[in-house]
């Protein structure tokens, strides 16, 4: 079992911003700036290469949403798309607001962020995503999806 799926069973704790069937999205503990998400199926699939096209599509989607919404939250020029793969064997986009293609480098992981900082970046993107009419897709309580 994937730390994902330990995350989305509730047993390692998350900061969730999205929840549907197909996946989640949820903070990553190294952002490469504030508002930085991954967004990952539920069904664990080791590499992108391996999803059927609707998970692919859905998947997406999804990152294409809430990329839309870091722009306006965050105040970013672009919302930055990363599947890369190799730290964990379960398939995850990370969606990242941009002000620059740096940012996209896993040189710029900020290690040992704050969790204040972290919690006060979902709570932000949470927000906007509700704001912007994706309610039924932002789970009641951030840090749980039960």
């Amino acid at each position: 079992m994937s730390i994902y799926n330990k995350i989305i069973d509730g047993d390692i704790p998350g900061r969730f911003v999205w929840a549907d069937d197909i996946c989640v999205a949820f903070a990553t503990i190294e952002p490469h700036a504030d508002g930085h998400v991954l967004v990952v199926p539920r069904d664990e699939i080791d590499k992108f290469t391996d999803l059927d096209d609707e998970t692919a599509s859905h998947l997406f989607k999804v990152a294409r949403t809430i990329g839309k919404v870091q722009e306006s939250v965050f105040d970013v020029p672009r919302a930055g798309l990363v599947i890369a793969g190799y730290g964990v064997p379960h398939c995850h986009l990370h969606v990242i607001p941009m002000t620059s293609e740096k940012e996209l480098s896993f040189d710029s992981a900020r290690k040992d962020e704050p969790q204040d900082r972290i919690d006060a970046a979902m709570t932000r993107l949470r927000e906007g995503l509700f704001n912007a009419g994706h309610s039924a897709h932002v789970p009641e309580d951030m840090t749980s999806l039960k």
